[in-house]
C-alpha cells in the first residue's frame, strides 16, 4: 500500500489508528526511521483507556533536552499504512505542542515490511 506525502513540507505525517478499551482514535504519527521504539502522547492513550502511570515498564529515552524515563504500555491494536500489529508496545511520553504529532512511529513498527520512502514522487510505501 502506498501513500502520498508532501516531499517540502517537513515531517512525514502517517495516520495511524489506535485501538483500546474506550475505542478508537485516529492519531497524527510522524514517521522517524531514527526512532528505535514508537511513542504516542499520554493523553490520546488514557483516552483510549491505557494507563501510562501505572506501568512498572520503564525505558530510558534520549531526547533532545537530555535523558528520561517514559512508561512502556500494551496496545491492542495499531494500524499504519495498511499494516496492523496487535499487542503492541509502544512508549508514553509528551512532545511538544509545538511538534504537532501525537507521537512517533518508529522502527519497531516497520520490522518485518520493507518501507519506501519516494521523496522525488512524494510516495509512501510498506509491503
Amino acid at each position: 500500500m502506498t501513500r502520498s506525502f508532501r516531499p517540502g513540507q517537513g515531517l512525514i505525517v502517517v495516520r495511524t489508528e489506535v485501538v483500546g478499551v474506550h475505542g478508537r482514535a485516529l492519531l497524527r504519527l510522524a514517521l522517524d526511521t531514527g526512532a528505535t521504539s514508537s511513542l504516542i502522547n499520554a493523553g490520546p492513550l488514557v483516552a483510549l483507556g491505557y494507563d501510562p502511570g501505572a506501568s512498572n515498564d520503564r525505558v530510558q529515552v534520549t531526547t533532545g533536552s537530555g535523558i528520561e524515563f517514559a512508561p512502556r504500555v500494551t496496545l491492542d491494536r495499531i494500524r499504519a499504512l495498511g499494516k496492523a500489529r496487535g499487542r503492541f508496545p509502544i512508549l508514553a511520553h509528551t512532545l511538544p505542542t509545538s511538534a504537532g504529532v501525537d507521537g512517533l512511529l518508529g522502527l519497531d513498527f516497520l520490522q518485518g515490511w520493507r518501507l519506501t520512502v519516494d521523496f522525488r514522487l512524494g510516495r509512501l510505501g510498506l509491503r
